[in-house]
Order: structure tokens, then C-alpha cells, then sequence
């Protein structure tokens, strides 16, 4: 079975998306890149997370032709192709319809830096324009607003996150829906007071290799 190992993480990190609530049925979905093969492993179409096995994961080639798996690749496939190809350190990405990021991108607003832990996504998780989903419309947008930050708000549409590997990619969609909920509730109640662009720098830069341990598994 090609790419065995990203396989059965996207498998393990599927089920991961149903427990942490960030989707709900067959939502969202999950990739993981083998850059030295030049393959992605990604999540089925429509297929259950609770049930989904490694086998059912799909590899595909960096131009979208399936090589190896027998079911049809996510429907998000362009902009999974889409940001690995336009940034070599991305190999996870991570797509959800957590509630409070979701209602973000339904107002069309950003999240600011309202709290430290949005740092995890840069300094901000901005948002991008309106497309139908699995269009290359959808795919340009989310690179174009990207840059270098590791979050994106589609609006009317969801979350995708990005990372070196997909415990940091789904960790980071976690803490954008946490900071996402904070946001929400302090702006029923009164005006957020932001973080200056220099004080969420430091956050950035002193969660630099957070979580890395010598012989953990990524």
C-alpha cells in the first residue's frame, strides 16, 4: 500500500475531527503530503470518519490524479494541492466547520489577535472572499490571503489550517476555534482589546518548536 504511514495518520486524525466537534457528519477533511514522492494522502469523499480505514484514504499525485485507493478523493482536493504546491513547508492540511470559526466566516470578519493562542496561526487568521467549494476559484482565494500564517477563514464556508505535520495542523484549527468562541463571547459583551502586532511577534517567536520532543512521533 503506498504512502502506509500518512495513510493511517489521516486515518487516526479523521476520527480526531469528529471527537474534537470540529465537524459534524462527513464534513471537512484531512490531507498529509509525502513531499519525497511527491503524493498526498487525503480523505474520501462522503465517507464516515467513525468508519474510515487507512485503505480508504486516497493517494493522489500532485496534480490530482488518483495512484493508488479505490474511492473518489475529497471534493476539496484544489486547495489541498493548492497550498502544498505554493508552500514547501505545508505537508498537513486541515479543513473543519468548527461553530464559532464557521460564524466568523459567515460574517465575513477576520480574527484578530484577541489572544495569544491565535499565534499558533500567525497574527492573524484573515479571511477568503466567497467561491463554491471544490473549485479552483475556492483553491486561489485561500492561497491568496494565506501568506505566511498557518490559518484561513472561508467565508460562508469554514476553517482550513495548515502545518508541518497534522498534529500541528489540527492542533492549530483547535486553538483558532477556541480563540474563534473567546472572540465571539467578548464581542456580545463589549469591544476585545487586541494584541499589538509587536506583542503577538513575541507569542510567535517564542512558540517556535512548542510541542517538538526528541523521538515523538509527528
Amino acid at each position: 500500500m503506498l504512502l502506509l504511514d500518512e495513510r493511517q495518520a489521516v486515518a487516526e486524525y479523521g476520527k480526531k475531527l469528529i471527537t474534537s466537534g470540529l465537524v459534524k457528519g462527513t464534513g471537512g477533511n484531512i490531507s498529509l503530503a509525502n513531499p519525497e514522492k511527491t503524493l498526498l494522502a487525503i480523505t474520501p469523499s462522503g465517507v464516515p470518519y467513525e468508519t474510515l480505514t487507512p485503505e480508504d484514504v486516497v493517494v493522489v499525485d500532485l496534480e490530482g490524479n488518483r495512484v493508488d485507493g479505490q474511492l473518489k478523493p475529497s471534493s476539496e482536493m484544489a486547495f489541498h494541492l493548492a497550498l502544498i504546491k505554493q508552500r514547501p513547508d505545508i505537508k498537513a492540511v486541515v479543513h473543519t466547520h468548527s461553530e464559532h470559526a464557521t460564524a466568523l466566516a459567515c460574517l465575513r470578519w477576520e480574527l484578530p489577535a484577541v489572544h495569544y493562542l491565535i499565534g499558533s496561526a500567525g497574527s492573524v487568521v484573515p479571511l477568503a472572499p466567497y467561491a463554491t467549494f471544490g473549485t479552483q476559484a475556492l483553491a486561489d482565494n485561500i492561497c491568496r490571503v494565506i501568506g505566511s500564517g498557518n490559518a484561513v477563514l472561508m467565508a460562508n464556508h469554514g476553517l482550513v489550517t495548515v502545518g508541518a505535520n497534522l498534529r500541528k495542523a489540527f492542533n492549530t484549527a483547535e486553538l483558532v476555534e477556541y480563540v474563534a468562541k473567546v472572540y465571539v463571547i467578548t464581542k456580545s459583551v463589549g469591544t476585545p482589546v487586541q494584541l499589538s502586532e509587536a506583542e503577538i511577534q513575541e507569542v510567535i517567536d517564542r512558540s517556535v518548536g512548542y510541542g517538538d520532543q526528541p523521538g515523538k512521533k509527528n
